[in-house]
């Protein structure tokens, strides 16, 4: 998935396509440690290339296997991304809209991989259920702990703060001297 400026402009107003499997998954597991494996990326797409830029537009597809937020099993979470992708050849002569992300080519070189991994590691979920974990009722307790949803904790918030009977007097003299 690397390319030289050279070897793209022989490629100049002719759609190039893209179709390749990429394993990333060393890097990406290096970069974000929830991530506990990931499949090989299936990269799908054309690139457009003129004297100034050259556009990729990519479909990734994949699994990345990431912990489960309420059990830490594993859980298959799927890749699939589309995105456009701006290469800029000549900078100087391009003038890129604000709602465009360019890159630019490292010592005359196009390499997708760390775009590749950028993608997949901005979809990667805050938590992921298993579901096993959606299906069950109760959730996890253990000694002097449990897990509640907040619905539960509103239930059990109000329950303590009801007004211990024996200082019931107390409380409407605060309530009159508020008022």
């Amino acid at each position: 998935m690397k390319w030289t400026v050279l070897q793209l402009q022989k490629f100049r107003d002719v759609e190039l396509e893209i179709d390749q499997m990429v394993d990333v998954s060393t890097d990406l597991k290096q970069r974000d440690p929830e991530i506990r494996s990931a499949s090989p990326i299936h990269v799908t797409g054309t690139a457009r290339i003129d004297s100034q830029k050259a556009v990729f537009h990519l479909h990734l597809t994949g699994n990345l296997v990431l912990p489960c937020s309420r059990t830490l099993v594993d859980v298959t979470f799927p890749i699939n991304i589309q995105s456009t992708e701006t290469f800029l050849i000549k900078p100087v002569e391009y003038s890129s809209s604000e709602d465009e992300e360019v890159h630019e080519p490292i010592e005359g070189v196009v390499d997708l991989i760390p775009v590749i991994e950028e993608l997949i590691l901005l979809e990667v979920p805050m938590q992921v259920i298993s579901e096993d974990a959606k299906n069950t009722e109760t959730l996890q307790t253990g000694k002097d702990w449990e897990v509640m949803t907040e619905d539960q904790f509103k239930l059990e918030q109000q329950r303590s703060t009801k007004i211990d009977p024996r200082l019931a007097g107390l409380a409407a003299l605060l309530k009159d001297k508020k008022e």
